[in-house]
């Protein structure tokens, strides 16, 4: 059976809630740009490429005229040909000419180091070309330092490896004609801002040198691609975004399990139904990739398909903890054809080479329009035919996503958020920055009051002031300290301690670690899960071994927010939001057990921690004050609580962030507005964006939070919407269904089964 044929019988399949056949399109071309090297021009046409897609001709015209610029197409759209081309063309023309390229993972560093070798060596110009990273052998650090072209690299590398020690740089920085920055959308939220800084600290050291680089920047599809790459690198960009390159048509299906408790919602294993799919793909011979969520998922689907179809290498596994070699035989495998199938965390969802597959089958929405775009565009490269299926779990987002395929397909993608000038990140980069080089007087890092964060961090006795310069003064070394992952730089160290092994496998920040690694709870690391025997406080560590358990860990928090200043607010009387900067004091106080897939509890425990109290923003929304009367605190307080729920997790759709980025907390009546009030705020220091954000599409945040209400086929409130009945009240689905449409248009609250009715029909009207 062929895609096609296949396709054919899917669509009659019940658990398909949608179909979609996306058309191709043709080819755009352009002639290559005025003053590209003749010697260039004929490697490429060596392999017969004799013009150019016209959205790289259009990137290399803004580039060579020194101009910042992003680039926005589809995957498989050609978009590393618009960086390495003006590169290649300036050190040909220059041999002092150097190049600096970021991108977000290694293997995609040397995926890309590959592809510029190949065309380094038919050039036969002596372009040297290195990948520079923790696994860079000391040997031949120095050569790569004197003698690299272009030095590919990572942001943790330049944060730590290359930015502190840059004198010994100096040939690098003098003559940096361009930085590359792939795959911007992975750079939001506090990995993002960290990021943002670190190029602050970048462009500092090459103008000290006397270089002023070209920022060629490559993103996704996301909202905003222009805002995020300007915020990332503190530049006004050029916006490259109408793709010249070819598509096939693409079979798209929605697919969302069988309902196997009607009463609670739950769903069949969307883990089983994806090896289901998969295996009759693979049957049939048809090249497929399967994304999974999490490393588990991974291994479980590449056992069952191995014991079920082949056992021998024809199906292969790929994510993070394989060795690098084996990682390259895989992707070699996929591009020759040995290998039909691979299932994959979303290690191979950005632009590595994998050749052209038939099929992607996304196992669990990945929590972003635009990582699924990413994800299905590794099948069906060129104007092949390609087949994409997304398998919904039952969380509150699949379920929306998948029952909601106009939204899909017709709203724009999410936006990246990130805030550069948060408050503890940029005080750490400031730091770093003056490890790097003195600060003079006058001097802007970001902000305007620069100079009052240096006599700060002087008083700190971190910098001393002599001569109008701020020297670093202490003997530590601040880059090591910080983690590009984390908005406060005191982290908790996560220790393995199974067989004995006192190995360090990730880091918690400060505030996350009484909910994520209080004794006793899961941490879940690359999909392999851990229980927590001990949290030291003091030392800044927690104590873990491995376990294999059917549940994880959720901590409730006893939360007292204030709100500190009040940015903006809209709307009138009863019914205001707005948002603005609030202080947080929160203390665990019990964690639940929660059962994988279908989210039933199965246990709780205590937390016994100290408070701890942080500065953020939030967004807030009021309630009517009559409420309390008409419904009384029980039932007016399960419906608020609902709500924050289902906003909570439908968030992500407005949002490059999970919804462990965002918290909530409800207050019957608030000391700030005097009414019924929820707040929503970001679940780090100073803020990130997320909450100013959510203020800006109220509206449509509560129209997708009823939709996913009302949509929902449970009773009494479900994990996929309002959360269990059991732990919100048995009325909380009914009680958040009046409260949201009295929000949405004030009806009388009073007319219960009235409320019912319209909400039915205005879901009706708009489909």
């Amino acid at each position: 059976m062929n895609l096609a044929q296949l396709s054919d019988k899917l669509k009659y399949l019940n658990e398909v809630t949608h179909y979609r056949e996306l058309p191709g399109q043709e080819a755009t071309y352009a002639d290559f740009p005025e003053g590209l090297s003749d010697r260039l021009v004929d490697v490429l046409e060596k392999q017969w490429i004799s013009r150019l897609y016209s959205h790289q001709a259009e990137a290399i015209e803004h580039i060579k005229k020194g101009r910042d610029t992003v680039v926005v197409t589809p995957t498989a759209s050609g978009k590393t040909l618009c960086y390495n081309l003006p590169v290649l063309d300036s050190i040909l023309k220059a041999e002092e000419s150097r190049a600096l390229y970021l991108f977000p993972t290694k293997a995609l560093a040397q995926d890309q180091l590959n592809e510029l070798l190949e065309l380094s060596e038919e050039l036969d110009a002596g372009v040297k070309t290195y990948t520079y990273d923790g696994d860079t052998r000391p040997a031949v650090r120095k050569s790569i330092r004197q003698a690299g072209h272009i030095v590919l690299t990572n942001p943790d590398m330049l944060h730590t490896g290359i930015l502190p020690h840059h004198t010994k740089w100096v040939k690098l920085f003098e003559n940096l004609d361009y930085v590359v920055i792939d795959e911007v959308h992975s750079y939001r939220g506090v990995f993002g801002s960290h990021v943002a800084n670190v190029i602050r600290r970048l462009k500092r050291i090459a103008e000290f040198y006397g270089s002023d680089p070209v920022f060629i920047t490559a993103s996704a599809t996301i909202a905003n691609p222009a805002e995020l790459a300007s915020r990332l690198i503190g530049k006004d960009v050029e916006l490259v975004d109408n793709n010249g390159a070819p598509q096939g048509p693409r079979d798209f299906f929605f697919y969302n399990p069988p309902i196997v408790n009607q009463e609670l919602g739950i769903r069949k294993s969307y883990v089983l139904e994806s090896k289901y799919l998969a295996r009759r793909l693979l049957k049939n011979k048809i090249s497929t990739i399967v994304f999974a969520r999490t490393r588990l998922n991974t291994e479980l689907l590449l056992s069952y398909l191995r014991d079920e179809i082949s056992a021998n290498s024809e199906i292969a596994g790929y994510r993070g903890g394989y060795l690098p070699d084996e990682r390259r035989r895989i992707e070699e495998g996929l591009r020759d054809g040995s290998i039909l199938g691979v299932i994959s965390t979303n290690a191979l969802e950005l632009g590595i080479d994998i050749g052209q597959l038939e099929a992607c089958l996304i196992a669990g929405y990945p929590g972003a329009v635009s990582s699924v775009w990413q994800q299905a565009g590794r099948a069906g490269r060129g104007q092949q035919r390609a087949l994409t299926i997304l398998v919904a779990s039952s969380s509150p987002l699949d379920q929306f996503m998948i029952n909601h395929p106009d939204y899909f397909f017709q709203q724009p993608p999410e936006s990246g958020l990130i805030n550069p000038n948060n408050l503890l990140i940029l005080i750490s980069h400031i730091k770093c920055a003056a490890f790097e080089l003195p600060f003079e007087e006058g001097e802007i890092f970001g902000v305007e009051s620069t100079a009052e964060i240096l006599d700060y961090l002087v008083e700190e006795r971190v910098l001393h002031f002599r001569n109008g310069r701020w020297y670093w003064m202490t003997d530590k070394y601040p880059a090591q300290d910080i983690s590009l992952r984390s908005a406060s730089s005191d982290d908790f160290a996560v220790i393995d301690m199974t067989a004995n092994k006192n190995q360090v496998i990730g880091k918690v920040d400060y505030f996350a670690a009484p909910t994520t690694i209080h004794e006793k709870a899961i941490y879940i690391h690359g999909g392999d899960q851990y229980q927590v025997q001990e949290l030291d406080f003091e030392d800044r560590r927690a104590l873990v071994k491995k376990v294999d358990v059917n549940y994880y860990t959720d901590a409730s928090l006893a939360v007292e927010l204030k709100v500190l200043e009040d940015f903006e607010r809209q709307g009138a009387g009863e019914k205001i939001y707005g948002h603005g900067e609030v202080s947080v004091t929160a203390r665990a106080t019990m964690f639940k057990k929660v059962k994988f897939n279908s989210h039933e509890n199965v246990g709780y425990g205590d937390i016994n921690l100290p408070e701890q109290e942080m500065h953020t923003t939030a967004y807030w929304l009021t309630a009517p004050a009559d409420l309390k009367e008409k419904l009384g605190q029980n039932k007016l307080e399960n419906g608020l609580i609902g709500i924050a729920n289902l906003i909570e997790n439908i968030a992500p759709l407005f949002l490059l962030a999970d919804s462990r980025d965002l918290k909530n907390t409800v207050q019957i009546k608030s000391p700030f507005t005097g009414l019924p009030t929820i707040f929503f705020y970001d679940s780090y220091p100073g803020g990130i964006g997320l909450s100013e954000k959510l203020f800006r599409v109220h509206e449509k945040l509560l129209d997708r939070a009823h939709e996913l209400l009302t949509d929902c086929p449970c009773e009494q409130g479900c994990p996929s919407c309002v959360g269990p009945g059991s732990e919100v009240g048995l009325t909380a689905k009914e009680d958040a269904d009046l409260i949201l449409t009295i929000l949405k248009r004030g009806d009388n609250y009073e007319s219960k089964g009235k409320i019912k009715e319209d909400a039915r029909s205005e879901k009706g009207a708009d489909r």
